[in-house]
């Protein structure tokens, strides 16, 4: 655990210095070989586009373990995954480009950067914009990080897979096989985002946080947290931001700006990384400890 944190805090601070480590426009290994799978279908292509880099990325792992560099040789693997893992664009990158923007439609263009699918569009508004910063920190940033934690490389490997498959129509899956792909990727974000919403009620505003969930939660139906993205994340970051803006002066112009709300919610998302980098950190000396 220790080299995962260690790797996580290189890997962040490199993305908060060169933004650019974390962009691509092609993956250039990744769409070739799910070329190479247009003979198979649904489930079964998925399974494989999947399973097969996993395999070798715990191979790859396995034996840079055993090499004569040990544990420096697995840091540097796994600083490597994470800035794969952590794109297709850094996540702060793309709201101090809307931040920058000289105006309106500049702002506008940007953001949309954050939508939360390929084909999708982001209103210009504090709500819609909320909500597409939200699910952005969970795709770019919080389930890549849970699922490195929890896995290691081979699971921030396997949440940024199944993300690209699930959300890049121009992947050109057969109709089975993108729907299978989005089950798989809305399963991969639940964990994350439900322990999202509980870090943002913690470091925020407990009941406006909550009680988003579970007005979220009675709507649900039984199949939601895989046939559905996680729709309660935007909802409870967007309403920990209302409270939070009604707490000051709360003027009407102010819950409905745009960019108050974009500042807001960094600094929400920022405190949330904090805390779980906190976590792990205190799990990290509780096993030197003991």
């Amino acid at each position: 655990m220790a080299i995962l944190l260690l790797a996580a805090l290189v890997a962040l601070g490199l993305l908060h210095v060169w933004p650019r480590l974390a962009q691509r426009r092609a993956d250039p290994l990744f769409g070739p070989w799910l070329r190479q799978l247009a003979d198979t279908s649904g489930w079964g292509r998925v399974v494989l586009a999947v399973g097969v880099p996993l395999l070798l990325c715990v191979l790859l792992e396995w034996l840079l373990g055993r090499s004569p560099l040990g544990d420096l040789a697995r840091l540097l693997f796994a600083v490597l995954v994470l800035l794969y893992c952590l794109g297709p664009r850094e996540f702060e990158a793309d709201l101090e480009a809307i931040l920058a923007a000289p105006d309106r439609v500049a702002r506008e263009a940007a953001a949309q950067r954050l939508a939360p699918d390929a084909g999708d569009r982001v209103a210009w508004n504090a709500h819609a914009l909320g909500e597409a910063i939200a699910l952005a920190a969970l795709r770019r940033r919080f389930g890549v990080l849970l699922w490195f934690f929890l896995l290691g490389p081979a699971g921030a490997l396997l949440y940024r897979l199944a993300q690209t498959l699930g959300r890049e129509e121009d992947l050109r899956l057969d109709p089975a096989g993108g729907q299978a792909a989005r089950y798989l990727a809305n399963a991969l974000d639940w964990l994350p985002a439900q322990l999202l919403v509980f870090t943002l009620a913690l470091v925020g505003h407990w009941d406006a946080v909550t009680g988003a969930w579970r007005r979220w939660r009675q709507g649900a139906a039984a199949g939601d947290w895989y046939a559905r993205g996680p729709g309660f994340l935007g909802a409870a970051a967007c309403a920990d931001i209302a409270v939070e803006i009604e707490a000051g002066d709360g003027y009407a112009e102010e819950r409905a700006d745009p960019l108050l709300e974009l500042k807001r919610m960094r600094s929400a998302f920022l405190r949330a990384l904090l805390a779980w980098l906190s976590v792990v950190a205190l799990v990290v000396l509780g096993g030197w400890i003991a």
